[in-house]
């Protein structure tokens, strides 16, 4: 499709800021990219970018042009999508943002599972906090979010809220694990004991900072990471505790993985908050976008029953 290869252009020059970056990007010629783009401005009749020394700037028009262009994407992919199911190959793209938390076993499980049925379609996942998550859905990056703890963002659709309690990760031997795994742990029981701890950025540390002001509880920190698998490397080699929201702690008798089991928090100390999947409200999602977004809501549901 023709047409659509010079709003790509536009695209790609309003994200970088550069129409030598976009060309760069898009592997054709910066002279290519600026014609392109003067003669839509001429057919327009307005100028989308303000060229300066160091790069080009979107004007008013060019905001409302790439406003534009970016929610018919998603109208474009869904009619690609649609086209090709007509033709039985079910190919696609689902592009998403999610939390660590489902990072580490769940939406692997979720995408094999998928991928076993709709083996065509491709899938592009980025890992997030939910500030970077959100934004990333509001500039079109990603058709779905699968967010702890998201802010309010009037343009988001939650498609399906389920609430997630915290958990305590530890070594199988440690003092805390012989705590029966129907049987929350107190958070005051984690006290004393070397904790490694997601940093502040993270929906899980913020609620358990929380916590920890409302009680008076003083936890012994001896690790913080943005990462996830490294906190749980310290909790196999240095014996350490951390906290992880129970979708991806795995609360099963058998434990969260070799040598470390995983006991959900007393909701009295740290209450549980919100897992919400779900879409921008202006957006009509691609087809393989929107049977994997069902597929996601049926899973999460289904682990409440």
């Amino acid at each position: 499709m023709r047409h659509l290869r010079i709003l790509r252009y536009v695209d790609e020059v309003a994200r970088t800021g550069s129409i030598r970056k976009a060309a760069e990007r898009l592997a054709v010629t910066a002279s290519a990219v600026n014609r392109r783009i003067m003669d839509l401005e001429e057919e327009l009749g307005a100028a989308l970018f303000e060229r300066k020394p160091r790069g080009v700037r979107l004007t008013a028009a060019g905001e409302v042009f790439v406003r534009y262009l970016r929610e018919q994407a998603g109208d474009v992919e869904r009619m690609k999508s649609q086209i090709e199911d007509l033709r039985g190959l079910k190919r696609g793209t689902v592009s998403l943002a999610c939390s660590q938390a489902l990072a580490y076993d769940f939406l692997p499980r979720e995408i094999a599972t998928f991928r076993a049925r709709h083996p065509y379609v491709a899938f592009d996942v980025r890992v997030a906090d939910h500030d970077r998550a959100m934004a990333a859905l509001e500039a079109y990056e990603v058709d779905l979010v699968a967010v702890y703890r998201p802010s309010f963002h009037a343009s988001f659709r939650p498609l399906m809220t389920a609430p997630q309690r915290l958990a305590v990760l530890m070594p199988e031997d440690h003092p805390l694990a012989a705590t029966p795994p129907d049987e929350p742990v107190r958070l005051r029981d984690c006290v004393g004991h070397a904790c490694a701890v997601a940093d502040r950025s993270l929906g899980g540390r913020q609620l358990l900072d929380a916590a920890c002001a409302r009680t008076g509880i003083a936890l012994r920190i001896v690790a913080e990471s943005n990462s996830f698998e490294m906190l749980r490397g310290l909790v196999r080699r240095d014996r350490v505790l951390s906290f992880q929201v129970e979708i991806g702690a795995d609360l099963a008798p058998r434990g969260a993985e070799p040598g470390v089991v995983a006991r959900v928090l007393d909701p009295r100390d740290v209450p549980a908050a919100d897992l919400v999947v779900g879409q921008l409200r202006s957006r009509n999602l691609p087809v393989p976008a929107a049977v994997f977004a069902e597929q996601l809501v049926r899973s999460i549901e289904g682990m409440r029953e």
